[in-house]
């Protein structure tokens, strides 16, 4: 082992002792930051990296940090509507407001029901990638299996066990995370020594093409607007600050891993590589790099599903007025997974729950902007206005990174 192995693992051993401590688990505040923070660093955060490298080179730090604006602007009309519009929708009359709510809310029930499928389809094919397992249908298999057991988690003990298994996930995740910037960080430092540090990658020439990749790319801050459908458990101020606080978090931690990971770039990134290219393009910092990020893999994609499990629940539970608990929500989401796993082609119908959660951005933004018209706060009108149109550019030109 060289020396960023040896970061790798004693950093990433200082951030678990901290991130399991017991205290901050069974924090209100923590776990009310897990949920939404489990969610935008999902799969998104290994697939970003070679995307990025083949579309802007060594101004892929930008490009993110252009995402994650992109995601705070939606993140800010969700964090008003919680503020100004959940009080309005128990009241008598309101009409227009609680039809564009139905709209958002079933819009996102269905993307919720195929991000699960998703990440836990996912989860299940990088586990058994590790035992030389590609067969389908024992990928389908695992993933029933691992998706029915999150589902009777969530039934039998509602929101808080499910926040309890996405603590553990987060903590691991980030655990490992802190561990490869440590690693990362480490070998910077000996290339600087050595002077074969360098921003290698070119920029590419960015045509319309690219242009409209990265606007689909959009959805790899998807996950905060979980904390809008957490109101079960917290009240409104702690939703708006919890959301707020694991959009800080994840930005630093997008912008961080993509600061350490330029220099590797090459030019040669390709936007089809897949979720493992990051893999091959960090396999030279050490030799225990390719483990951890699968570890990563599998911890981000439990966590993320989990968390948007937790979302559909409270969704659900909203959608039939109260009359679905958050745990029955839990099984359907389940049900309604492992029915996609085995009927659909995943790859292709997440294209579709990207656009749907993308709609849903729009919707909650024109409740938002109609809101704060209403409000007399024009300059905030007009900032969730720009998130509206944001959003249709988005809905209308984005296309996957592999197509």
């Amino acid at each position: 082992m060289g020396p960023a192995d040896y970061a790798l693992i004693g950093v990433g051993l200082v951030a678990a002792a901290a991130l399991f401590h017991p205290r901050l688990l069974r924090s209100g505040r923590w776990r009310a930051t897990v949920t939404p923070l489990a969610s935008i660093i999902g799969s998104g955060f290994l697939v970003a990296g070679p995307v990025l490298a083949s579309l802007a080179g060594h101004l892929a730090i930008a490009a993110m940090l252009a995402l994650c604006a992109a995601g705070y602007l939606f993140g800010s009309a969700i964090r008003h509507n919680i503020g100004h519009v959940e009080p309005e929708l128990d009241k008598p009359g309101s009409r227009a407001i609680k039809g564009l709510e139905r709209a958002s809310e079933l819009t996102l029930a269905l993307a919720y029901f195929v991000s699960v499928a998703y990440y836990l389809h996912l989860f299940a094919a990088f586990g058994l990638r590790l035992g030389e397992v590609t067969d389908p249908v024992w990928i389908r298999a695992a993933a029933t299996v691992v998706i029915a057991s999150v589902g009777l988690i969530g039934g039998l003990f509602g929101l808080n066990g499910l926040e309890r298994l996405a603590s553990s996930a987060v903590a691991l995740k980030l655990a490992v995370i802190l561990g490869l910037f440590g690693a990362l960080a480490v070998a910077a430092w000996l290339a600087i020594q050595g002077g074969t540090f360098a921003w290698s990658a070119p920029v590419p020439d960015a045509g319309l093409q690219d242009l409209r990749v990265l606007l689909g790319l959009v959805i790899l801050v998807q996950g905060f607007e979980t904390s809008r459908f957490l109101g079960a458990a917290y009240d409104g101020p702690m939703r708006i600050r919890t959301m707020r606080h694991a959009q800080w978090i994840a930005t630093a931690i997008y912008l961080v891993f993509f600061l350490l990971i330029t220099s590797h770039f090459t030019g040669s990134e390709s936007q089809g590589a897949g979720e493992t290219a990051i893999i091959d393009i960090l396999r030279p910092v050490g030799m225990l790099i390719a483990p951890a990020i699968i570890l990563a893999a599998l911890a981000s994609q439990l966590s993320a599903a989990v968390a948007d499990m937790n979302g559909a629940g409270g969704l659900l539970h909203e959608v039939s007025g109260h009359r679905v608990r958050v745990r029955w929500g839990n099984v359907v989401t389940a049900a309604a997974a492992i029915a996609i796993v085995w009927t659909s082609d995943i790859y292709e119908i997440i294209t579709w729950a990207s656009r749907a959660f993308v709609l849903y951005y729009a919707l909650q933004s024109v409740q938002a902007a109609w809101s704060a018209w209403r409000l007399g706060k024009r300059g905030r009108a007009a900032l969730y206005a720009g998130a509206i149109a944001l959003a249709v550019i988005v809905l209308v030109f984005a296309v996957p990174a592999q197509a």
